[in-house]
């Protein structure tokens, strides 16, 4: 393979490699979300890594969360007064998409483990038409650009700050890593939930049933961040690759997809998340994947 190591994924018995995403992703939730006690108190944690933000959606309000969230905090950037600039969010996010693309989706994120362990729930699944589903990928650009980037920029207020329109209004990761466990522990939020809190459980409980019938649909659809580090997978360091000479055109990686990238014609689309389930069914090992630029 040009630019990096090939990787034969069966051993002398035939057997494919087991993928390393899940406990990779477990691992991922834990560490950003250690702050145990304040899941037991209902209080969100204050120290000093709060002002780091982490490659993935991770609430801010998350009673765990050690990190902030790097869309929330583009928003308040945007958002403040003045409206400055958010040199330093958006230039760690340019970082993350540089070095990782999409890897921080598929093997970071809590969201996408939490949709990923229910679509494993067995229940019918549902097929998206390709047009519909084609048109639909757009939607999660739309949302970064609207909610996430022009309205916190541009919308005036009185007070002369705006709110974070996504994380207030749309974002589902928010509502379960945040809203539920501090209404849960604190009777005076929960007094204060109203319409708003409910609207948010809603778009939660559609998502969350969506995902069990289909793939990851906040990612493929929703997702602001999946969509900012998309225009980042074709040039960023971590690169899959296929040896199209050796591939029998078996199409077991496209089945197994999460994301339903074309793998055999555009492995590294802005879709792929780099989970590394087309790497783990390849009967003839033929995918790899590593830093852009590694011996041949």
């Amino acid at each position: 393979m040009s630019g990096m190591h090939r990787h034969r994924l069966r051993g002398q018995e035939g057997k494919p490699r087991r993928s390393l995403q899940r406990p990779v992703q477990l691992l991922s939730a834990v560490l950003m979300n250690g702050y145990l006690i304040g899941f037991q108190k209902g209080r969100i944690f204050t120290g000093g890594t709060k002002a780091v933000c982490v490659p993935v959606l991770n609430c801010y309000s998350c009673p765990g969360a050690l990190g902030s969230c790097p869309i929330g905090a583009l928003q308040t950037s945007l958002g403040g007064i003045g409206h400055p600039f958010p040199f330093y969010t958006l230039g760690l996010l340019m970082l993350f998409g540089v070095v990782l693309g999409r890897v921080a989706c598929g093997l970071l994120c809590p969201f996408g483990l939490i949709q990923d362990l229910l679509h494993k729930v067995p229940l019918p699944k549902l097929s998206v038409p390709k047009r519909l589903d084609r048109y639909a990928r757009w939607l999660k650009y739309l949302v970064l650009l609207g909610l996430v980037l022009l309205l916190p920029a541009l919308v005036c207020t009185e007070t002369g700050v705006t709110p974070p329109y996504f994380c207030k209004y749309l974002c589902p990761a928010g509502t379960l890593e945040g809203g539920i466990p501090l209404l849960l522990t604190n009777p005076t939020l929960r007094s204060l939930a109203g319409g708003l809190f409910r609207w948010k459980v809603l778009v939660l409980a559609v998502i969350l049933l969506a995902a069990v019938a289909i793939h990851r649909p906040f990612c493929r659809y929703l997702c602001p961040l999946g969509a900012f580090y998309a225009l980042f997978n074709r040039f960023s360091f971590f690169q899959m690759q296929l040896d199209k000479e050796h591939c029998v055109d078996c199409k077991q990686c496209e089945r197994a997809c999460p994301m339903g990238v074309e793998v055999t014609k555009d492995i590294n689309s802005g879709e792929c998340i780099r989970c590394g389930k087309c790497r783990a069914v390849c009967p003839e090992g033929v995918i790899g994947a590593g830093v852009r630029g590694g011996k041949k």
